[in-house]
């Protein structure tokens, strides 16, 4: 007999939207200039709102006019981090998880010592201790193929590198920085953790959208020709205050 539910264990990777501020029509302003206004950006993605680096928050949130804002750019959210007492029954009513603490609602528990009891020390003996294993440390995810439409690859706490293109469509997202052989299409994320010194490297330039460390650059009026269809990378420059993401050719020969 089929059971009419059941629950499986399962891991859900989202998307953390760290506000700094709680005005929505400031919020819509800095979504506009960082996105350019592109609709559905984020095709859907599972969204925490973590609001702990705000000082003195109000007594009353519009959550539901949040919630609206975020999905206008295709971000789902669904859970609360880091807001005091006072505003968790208004959020819970808005539809919103409330997560505890930095580990996401993971409550820590520290267990009691152990209790040993002393042994009298034993005699001394010279043992050779094997050479160690040398560790293997993931600097980088490599994929193989080309990444079709729809796809999405992310390398998290590494370099990613394409050995193959990304289409139109397609989504590379890396906590370090890109690295791709082929065609570069579609939407390509590097330094996602805020990595400023991140890359984006190509052997074909022409995606629809950039970005490194939240910088952001798309090409709706044409990529510049000496970078388009060209070996080029992307990186950010300082300029004054500000960061800016700059495109330059590269000298291969």
């Amino acid at each position: 007999m089929v059971k009419p539910i059941e629950f499986k264990a399962g891991t859900l990777t989202a998307m953390t939207a760290v506000l700094h501020e709680i005005d929505n029509v400031r919020l819509a302003d800095a979504l506009q200039v960082m996105l350019s206004g592109m609709g559905e950006f984020f095709a859907g993605e599972a969204t925490i709102i973590d609001v702990s680096s705000i000082q003195g928050l109000p007594q009353r949130v519009d959550w539901v006019g949040l919630q609206s804002l975020l999905r206008r750019y295709g971000l789902q959210p669904v859970a609360l981090k880091g807001a005091p007492d006072y505003l968790h029954d208004a959020a819970r009513r808005a539809g919103f998880a409330i997560l505890e603490g930095a580990s996401g609602g993971l409550r820590q528990v520290e267990l009691p010592p152990l209790k040993t009891e002393v042994a009298p020390p034993p005699a001394p003996a010279v043992t050779v201790a094997p050479a160690p294993e040398p560790q293997k440390t993931a600097s980088a995810m490599v994929v193989e193929r080309t990444i079709r439409s729809g796809q999405q690859i992310y390398a998290r706490g590494c370099d990613l590198i394409v050995l193959g293109g990304v289409s139109h469509g397609a989504e590379v997202i890396a906590d370090g920085n890109i690295h791709c052989y082929g065609p570069l299409r579609g939407r390509v994320l590097a330094g996602a953790a805020g990595d400023q010194t991140a890359r984006i490297i190509t052997t074909n330039f022409g995606p629809e959208l950039i970005s490194i460390a939240g910088v952001y650059r798309t090409f709706e009026q044409g990529i510049p020709p000496a970078i388009a269809g060209h070996a080029s990378h992307a990186l950010l420059r300082k300029t004054g205050e500000s960061q800016s993401l700059v495109l330059e050719p590269l000298q291969l020969d």
